[in-house]
């Protein structure tokens, strides 16, 4: 088995946390790195100064690698870019947005970069850019999605074989058995997100993670693709977006019903009618709320389980 990864980021498993909007602050990462997986801050939700204090905080709470996730359409990303370096992050992922545009800044400070594609087009593009590794993320995963709605099991193999650097796959990813999948599909790892959403570390709202863990199968929908894409759980404003959307709403329309701060009043203040609730498919399959190495170390054995399972058949 390849481990690309764990050297990559010098880290015990190749299990990477995602850096969720409203989900992963210190805690969360913290508890992953310490893990032995690669806990990410998500920046998409804080302001500048407010990430230099989780940045802070998670080194005072350990020793082990960590990495902080930049949405590079980020209004203050210059701000966070500067505070990256004067923080000495090592590893950063950035997303949303163009690679060339600061991938060249984070290498010239000696930062690790990975940047998070959903096509071929964007991974060859992101590597030519001189990104150390990518994240593949497939239709089902949750949050912002790509406009392509390629299924992680054809994204992976399509990108793995475009490009040379490792990839990490991710969407729908929260088992050992769907890490074994992907790993079949080309990847050297995996990023996941639901599953750690609702860890005890998370700082989700616990009504929020109740839903998760209570959602069933067909309870996420990708909604808002004349805008951005992204996957929710059903509710009040998921309905009122649906409804737009079959009666023609353009761009302007959803980001007027949108609003401003939405996921923070659904996913943070526990608003769970009104608020934005992203998760991804997966949720279908998480039942409880438990401690994020718990989570970890059951993905990791249940890899192993599943890859001793496999190896058995005499085909």
């Amino acid at each position: 088995m390849s481990d690309r990864i764990t050297r990559l980021f010098n880290i015990q498993y190749p299990i990477i946390q995602a850096g969720m909007i409203w989900c992963s602050g210190w805690r969360l990462a913290a508890a992953v790195s310490s893990a032995g997986g690669l806990g990410i801050i998500g920046a998409g939700s804080m302001y500048p100064e407010v990430l230099r204090v989780h940045i802070q905080k998670i080194k005072k709470a350990t020793s082990k690698p960590f990495a902080v996730n930049v949405p590079l359409l980020y209004p203050n990303v210059e701000e966070i870019m500067q505070i990256l370096v004067s923080e000495g992050v090592k590893i950063v992922f950035t997303s949303a947005g163009n690679p060339a545009t600061w991938t060249g800044f984070l290498k010239e400070n000696g930062i690790t970069v990975v940047h998070v594609v959903a096509n071929t087009k964007f991974a060859l593009k992101a590597e030519a850019c001189g990104a150390d590794a990518l994240v593949a993320e497939g239709f089902e995963a949750g949050g912002h999605n790509g406009r392509e709605e390629t299924t992680t099991l054809c994204l992976i193999p399509m990108i793995a074989d475009a490009v040379k650097i490792p990839v990490i796959a991710a969407g729908g990813i929260s088992s050992g058995r769907s890490m074994l999948a992907a790993m079949a599909l080309g990847a050297d790892g995996v990023q996941v997100g639901s599953a750690f959403a609702v860890a005890e570390e998370s700082s989700a709202h616990p009504s929020f993670k109740q839903r998760i863990v209570s959602a069933g199968e067909g309870d996420t929908k990708l909604r808002m693709q004349k805008l951005v894409p992204v996957r929710l759980l059903k509710n009040s404003f998921e309905s009122m977006i649906a409804a737009a959307e079959a009666e023609g709403a353009d761009a302007e329309t959803l980001q007027r019903l949108l609003g401003r701060a939405r996921a923070k009043l659904g996913m943070f203040e526990g608003n769970l009618e009104e608020g934005e609730l992203e998760i991804g498919q997966v949720s279908a399959l998480l039942k409880e709320v438990r401690p994020a190495e718990v989570i970890l170390k059951e993905i990791w054995n249940g890899f192993l389980t599943a890859k001793s399972r496999i190896s058995q058949f005499n085909y």
